[in-house]
């Protein structure tokens, strides 16, 4: 993306691209999509799992659940949804 203001050269908005897994698919063109992190106790040191569902737009209703997708910020879709798919890294075995 590339905003021009003022006569300037185009500057480029940074988008944030992180990698997650499917849990979801039953909402139309929507995705629920589990991102985790591993963060640093600030005291003690441990390394502690964290994460965050967030609900993704998939235009074709490709993806199924349990798929590897990478995802990246946009403007909103709605309430919650303001990511979408960019590509799915790895398909889920058959059920």
């Amino acid at each position: 993306m590339t905003e021009v203001t003022n006569n300037e050269t185009p500057v480029e908005t940074k988008s944030r691209t992180v990698t997650g897994r499917v849990v979801s698919n039953k909402m139309d063109k929507t995705i629920s999509v589990l991102i985790s992190r591993v963060v640093k106790h600030p005291l003690y040191g441990k390394y502690l799992r964290r994460s965050t569902k967030v609900l993704v737009h998939d235009e074709q209703n490709t993806c199924q659940a349990g798929d590897f997708v990478s995802i990246t910020e946009c403007r909103p879709f709605s309430k919650r949804k303001a990511w979408r798919l960019v590509e799915v890294l790895e398909r889920s075995e058959a059920q």
